[in-house]
């Protein structure tokens, strides 16, 4: 192994996952729905905000729609 690389003579790649990158934002959600997914997250041994995440990828990728009726 070298001391030292010369970064001018190394290969660089563009990241094949850079526009999947996770963007950290704030968001106001319901302690229920907070507690929901930290239960499922035990179950399953992913982290919550994770799982929060895969279920907000997964209504983007179904389009699915809310239905919102007011009462």
């Amino acid at each position: 192994m070298l001391e030292e690389y010369d970064i001018d003579k190394l290969n660089p790649r563009p990241n094949p996952y850079a526009k999947e990158l996770k963007k950290q934002i704030t968001i106001k959600i319901a302690p229920s729905v907070i507690d929901y997914f930290k239960s499922e997250s035990q179950e399953t041994g992913i982290p919550y905000q994770t799982l929060i995440n895969l279920y907000l990828v997964d209504c983007v990728k179904s389009k699915r729609k809310l239905e919102i009726a007011w009462k």
